[in-house]
């Protein structure tokens, strides 16, 4: 369910969400990677890996450009890409 009116991030918020999601791309990255050296590029779990990869992406530029429309006016560079 969503509120009529919803609150917006704080500043702060966004930069704790924005170091969280950070660090589990990085982790996703790394997992995804390794699971392509052992299983190589045609194994369907390291597809699966490399989706969830790009879907992170766009999870990161969708929350950057929901921390601007967020706080209009303050710097958002680097939150979460």
């Amino acid at each position: 369910m969503t509120p009529e009116n919803p609150m917006p991030l704080t500043l702060q918020e966004h930069q704790e969400l924005g170091r969280e999601i950070r660090a589990a791309d990085a982790r996703l990255r790394e997992l995804c990677s390794m699971m392509v050296g052992i299983y190589g590029q045609q194994n369907a779990a390291s597809d699966s890996f490399r989706e969830v990869a790009a879907a992170m992406e766009r999870l990161r530029t969708e929350l950057q450009a929901q921390a601007a429309r967020d706080l209009p006016g303050l710097p958002m560079d680097g939150i979460y890409v």
